[in-house]
């Protein structure tokens, strides 16, 4: 009878360790199959991704799939604020929205940018149910989407110097612009001839209300929001209305730099702005564009307009505050174009900027200004 005995130890080792690196490549395998094909799928999504993004850009549309996962905002709110070239953008996001078919929804509501809480809830409610992804634009104040419990969309906007801005303003509830000076009479028409055609002079110096506070405090409560205190001049609105600026809005421009506000626009919001600067600089639009410049325009005295800044204090704190803002945005982005002057302005406003160091040479900065009108 055949004997049987158990091998020699180091031989048993030697098998165990065979068996076990054999079970080991077998795993190594398996988790080297599964690895590769992550990582194929990974590198497949991501092409889709990037391609179908660049298609979107290139063509101006794409799926809703490809519109949410694009990583640019899909809802975007311009609370504009009057005579700060707001009819100018509104002309070109026309365009814009047939050309890349995203949805504009333009208010025709000049005259009502101050709201109750009810009200506030129901246009938000409202703006939230709009098809991404969609642009809302409206001359309002500040409206806080999150304190009702909505997705907080990209706020934008421009401003202009606050006393170009008036002076725009001034005028143009007048004698209205080059589309037909008869938009004057649809505009005002309870205006009584001697308000019409009162002297801006006489408007300031002898301070009718049109040409004081409360009016003039007009460009920091489209920022600071609806709370009433937003309405009265002072450092609290001021502060505000900074702080909802940083933390709400994607970008504000300036009208005195129009032009790198449609590039950073474009940059920022491709999917809403590609193309936008070759739309505003094209011969087409600037037929349409020149017809909305206020006319009759005139420049005030050199006092009257000292008294005028005086009494815009805290504006031009904000828009200075802002100025900085967009300029520290333009060198992010790599634009270190020099400030150049918006056709829809008077050809008064890189100089009017120089009014940041008014304290110490108001009579030479003014006369200035005032060589530039």
């Amino acid at each position: 009878m055949m004997a049987f005995r158990n091998p020699p130890a180091h031989k048993r080792l030697t098998g165990f360790v065979r068996l076990r690196n054999r079970r080991g490549n077998r795993l190594a395998v398996v988790l080297l199959r599964i690895t590769r094909r992550d990582f194929d799928f990974c590198l497949t999504a991501l092409f889709v991704f990037c391609l179908g993004s660049a298609l979107y850009q290139l063509n101006g549309g794409a799926s809703q799939i490809l519109i949410n996962a694009l990583p640019f905002p899909s809802q975007v709110v311009y609370n504009r604020v009057g005579k700060c070239g707001s009819r100018t953008i509104v002309l070109l996001l026309r365009i814009l929205a047939d050309r890349h078919q995203f949805t504009l929804i333009s208010s025709d509501i000049h005259n009502k940018t101050r709201l109750s809480k009810r009200e506030q809830a129901n246009l938000i409610r409202n703006i939230s149910t709009v098809p991404l992804p969609f642009l809302y634009t409206r001359h309002v104040h500040f409206l806080n989407f999150s304190r009702f419990g909505s997705d907080e969309p990209a706020h934008i906007n421009i401003i202009r110097d606050p006393m170009d801005r008036f002076l725009s303003n001034y005028f143009f509830r007048r004698f209205g612009d080059w589309r037909g000076e008869e938009n004057h009479v649809v505009r005002t028409p309870g205006m009584k001839d001697d308000e019409r055609y009162l002297d801006i002079n006489t408007c300031i110096l002898e301070n009718y209300p049109e040409c004081s506070n409360p009016k003039l405090f007009y460009i920091i409560p489209y920022f600071c929001g609806q709370h009433p205190r937003c309405r009265e001049p002072s450092v609290w609105a001021l502060e505000t209305a900074k702080q909802n600026v940083l933390e709400h809005y994607l970008l504000v421009g300036l009208l005195e730099e129009l032009e790198d506000v449609l590039l950073l626009l474009e940059r920022l919001l491709p999917h809403f702005f590609t193309d936008v600067l070759n739309i505003y600089t094209s011969p087409e639009y600037r037929k349409l564009g020149n017809q909305t410049v206020t006319v009759h325009k005139q420049t005030p005295s050199l006092e009257a307009l000292r008294v005028l800044y005086q009494r815009m204090e805290y504006e031009y704190k904000f828009f200075n505050f802002i100025k900085h803002q967009f300029h520290l945005s333009k060198k992010k982005i790599g634009l270190n174009t020099h400030p150049q002057t918006s056709r829809r302005c008077s050809g008064s406003l890189q100089k009017m900027s120089l009014l940041d160091e008014l304290e110490e040479e108001t009579e030479d900065l003014l006369l200035t200004w005032m060589e530039q009108h």
